[in-house]
């Protein structure tokens, strides 16, 4: 048996120093790290074992936070939904904010935002968002813990995974089904709430008055939340999610991720007092207790190395340590760490990093241009667009008469009655209707006739400001800078 295990070990060497073939092993420390593509259990779904710790608390308090995901349809402002994408109108509500497709950017820029926030997070910490955020872990989490609450332990799951179909298990997978469908319906049912108003959607369920695609949707999302979160579980972190894979890309050296201390831990080996005359056994801090694998959701054993399959929930972090506390060894065998602390290299703060400063310099940009863009946002806009043929032409009174057209924009709920004023050589007229009235995320056009006399006019192109302002308050209003045209 000792030969056979040390033939074990000698072969995990040679595999770990190949597989560090292009990192920097120049400190013999990281030579001891091991880094695996995939170490997880392929015997049928993993049956994680749940326990209490510091970061299963934040992964209870994350998940709790997507709630707002199924409470956010019901939420009102100024008596319409607070969050109401309208695609058959083109208008997006975000509470008193109305976005239509003229200032389709501003959404532009949060997409950019969150997704260098990703990057930026990935850079400085792993896969942060597949551990505590990803809708795929929050969704798998909370139908675990109903199988657990229906179906027992992980021992017990595992015992009936393998028991025949009988009315035992039926009795227990039944309710089990039931509760994770209800949970895929008020998904998809929340996911179409939020581009058809709420409550509406509730009424016309009752009187099945859905539509086709409304229907395909919700029970399309219903079947995939189930199929995903109940039935494939870790292979979609593992197989199917391809960031998974480009994140090799994101980290480096410098990356905190949950690490095995190697050096600390080795050799394993069960705590045993040693017999009368003999030496202690030289073991190290690890016990070889498994629990850090039995507690893993892909089921990735991390002393074996930094894993694809590793989502960086920190749940084994949290199992070590309360084995830590029991055998009275230092806590930290299983920490959040980089390459570089275990090759002995300083430290170097994240934001001292090149690429983190990368990745915050463009959100930085995002954000700002997110920010000035919904300050600058006003329920009123106009577009002013200069007749080209002809571009001007000379009355009979010898004034020069250009023609132009005023496309005003009602951003806002409610129906908006505007005056367009021009402002410019004290000569100036202008002729156009005195009341525009615009419907609510709308745009209407206006024919607007600006004169000057020739002799006051001292330029080719002679600036004018055409404003456009709301009667029933006049506070809103919107200026465009345009130009007269006249003769050289």
């Amino acid at each position: 048996m000792s030969d056979q295990k040390q033939s074990h070990d000698q072969s995990n060497d040679a595999t770990h120093k190949s597989q560090l073939e292009g990192v920097d092993t120049s400190n013999k420390n990281l030579q001891n790290i091991g880094v695996e593509l995939l170490s997880v259990h392929t015997d049928g779904t993993v049956h994680a074992k749940r326990m209490s710790g510091k970061f299963r608390t934040i992964k209870w308090i994350v998940a709790a936070m997507w709630l707002s995901f199924f409470i956010g349809p019901y939420i009102q402002w100024d008596g319409r939904q607070a969050i109401l994408f309208d695609l058959v109108n083109r208008q997006f509500h975000i509470f008193g904010l109305t976005i239509l497709p003229q200032d389709i950017w501003v959404l532009a820029m949060m997409l950019l935002f969150a997704a260098l926030a990703l990057a930026a997070t990935t850079a400085v910490a792993g896969r942060l968002w597949c551990g505590y955020a990803c809708f795929q872990t929050v969704w798998m989490d909370v139908f675990t813990w109903l199988e657990e609450k229906f179906e027992g332990n992980p021992k017990k799951r595992q015992k009936l995974e393998k028991q025949p179909w009988n009315l035992d298990k039926l009795k227990k997978k039944i309710p089990k089904w039931l509760a994770w469908a209800f949970i895929g319906f008020m998904t998809g049912f929340s996911f179409v709430a939020y581009f058809d108003p709420a409550l509406d959607l509730w009424a016309r369920l009752f009187t099945l008055e859905w539509t086709g695609t409304e229907t395909v949707i919700i029970l399309g999302l219903s079947a995939a939340t189930v199929f995903f979160a109940g039935f494939l579980r870790e292979q979609v972190c593992i197989g199917f999610c391809p960031y998974a894979r480009i994140q090799g890309a994101m980290i480096d050296t410098e990356t905190v991720v949950p690490t095995y201390d190697v050096d600390r831990g080795e050799p394993r080996g069960r705590m045993r007092r040693a017999k009368a005359g003999e030496p202690a056994p030289e073991v190290g801090d690890c016990i070889d207790c498994n629990l850090c694998v039995a507690v893993c959701p892909t089921g990735v054993d991390i002393r074996k190395g930094q894993q694809f399959g590793c989502i960086t929930c920190g749940l084994c972090i949290d199992a070590c340590d309360s084995v830590m506390e029991k055998i009275k060894k230092p806590k930290g065998l299983i920490r959040y760490a980089s390459l570089a602390e275990f090759a002995g290299k300083p430290y170097k703060p994240f934001y001292k990093r090149p690429r983190v400063i990368v990745y915050s310099s463009i959100m930085s940009l995002a954000a700002a241009a997110m920010i000035w863009g919904l300050i600058q946002m006003s329920p009123i806009d106009m577009k002013v667009l200069h007749e080209r043929a002809p571009l001007f032409v000379q009355m009979s009174d010898g004034s020069i008469q250009n023609k132009y057209y005023a496309k005003v924009v009602n951003k806002s709920d409610q129906l908006l009655e505007a005056k367009i004023t021009v402002d410019g050589p004290e000569s100036l007229i202008y002729i156009v209707d005195e009341t525009i009235t615009v419907a609510p995320g709308t745009v209407d056009e206006a024919t607007l006739l600006v004169r000057i006399p020739k002799e006051d006019i001292e330029q080719t192109n002679t600036p004018i400001e055409i404003t456009v302002q709301d009667l029933n308050n006049k506070a809103i209003n919107h200026t465009y800078e345009s130009m007269f045209i006249s003769p050289n």
